[in-house]
């Protein structure tokens, strides 16, 4: 039926690999790659299988009859007709009722928009009839039109949205200077900033997704962090550890008189006070209880003495 390069599409069916071009005997399923991949037919005529679009191609009746299949995604059939040929959408059916040659741009969306642009003044009329209804459409040579969610019912007859693949991004710096300077500021800036066509016409590959995360091999180093939050209302958070060397700092952001600068001890003032010895501690309690059950009587020198 036909010839495909192995490096533009990913083929399947029936077919005989040849170096880098797959010969297509029967049944053969193509999808393209990240760029247009090109089926030149042995009946003379090609088809242009847009970037990421699945396309089938099989044999139709009579003779070099062919039945061309899409997806999803967008073809452009250029060839002469032959008497069975037959086009299939998951929607729509095309049949012809003349002859002539196909230049035919067909594009169908995932949602099930069909656009065909039917060009040229020698294309064949096309019957077209609805998968799910007996509606029918007759396209004739030159109409452009759009089926609504592959509805023959809703059709876009003026319709000016391209059908078939999206032109070729230049890259920038490929044209001379002198054909640069030629080029208008609308065209000079697409240039240097191209835009997608592909994403926007439903062409572009689907992203794909992160990666997901994996444990360690043995012998990595895997890092993991473990914290418990405790919030306790009407408590004041807790203050933070200071490292080890750094300068005691006071509440005001003041640094004591007491602290040198180096942080090891004091050398401007007397250092902070110590906690008094557990001695001292007993003798308050004595004085406290003294001083309950003998409210007149203020303990002397003598008697502190003779407590001690």
């Amino acid at each position: 039926m036909g010839t495909v390069s192995t490096v533009d599409a990913k083929i399947a069916g029936g077919l005989e690999v040849q170096g880098p071009k797959a010969l297509l005997v029967t049944n053969a399923s193509i999808t393209a790659y990240d760029h247009t991949a090109q089926v030149d037919l042995v009946r003379g005529g090609d088809v242009l299988v847009c970037s990421t679009s699945q396309f089938h191609l099989l044999r139709a009746g009579m003779g070099q009859s062919l039945l061309f299949g899409l997806d999803r995604g967008a073809i452009e059939i250029h060839a002469k007709t032959a008497q069975d040929d037959l086009i299939l959408t998951p929607d729509l059916r095309f049949t012809l009722e003349t002859g002539g040659t196909l230049n035919l741009s067909l594009r169908v969306t995932r949602n099930g928009d069909t656009c065909v642009d039917n060009a040229g003044a020698n294309a064949p009329t096309m019957l077209l009839n609805d998968s799910f209804s007996a509606a029918v459409y007759r396209l004739t040579a030159g109409q452009h039109v759009l089926f609504e969610h592959g509805n023959l019912r809703e059709v876009v007859d003026s319709e000016t949205s391209p059908c078939g693949c999206p032109e070729p991004t230049p890259i920038p710096g490929s044209i001379s200077a002198n054909a640069a300077t030629a080029l208008s500021p609308a065209q000079r800036a697409a240039l240097e900033h191209p835009f997608p066509a592909a994403a926007s016409q439903d062409l572009a590959p689907t992203p794909a997704p992160a990666p997901a995360m994996t444990e360690p091999k043995d012998g990595e180093a895997h890092t993991q962090i473990s914290t418990t939050l405790v919030y306790t209302p009407g408590q004041p958070p807790p203050a933070a550890s200071a490292p080890a060397g750094a300068m005691p700092v006071s509440p005001t952001g003041e640094i004591p008189a007491y602290a040198s600068a180096d942080g090891k001890g004091a050398d401007q003032g007397p250092p902070p006070k110590t906690p008094p010895p557990a001695k001292d501690i007993f003798h308050a309690i004595g004085r406290f209880f003294h001083r309950m059950f003998h409210p007149g009587d203020k303990p002397n020198a003598t008697s502190s003495a003779a407590q001690k």
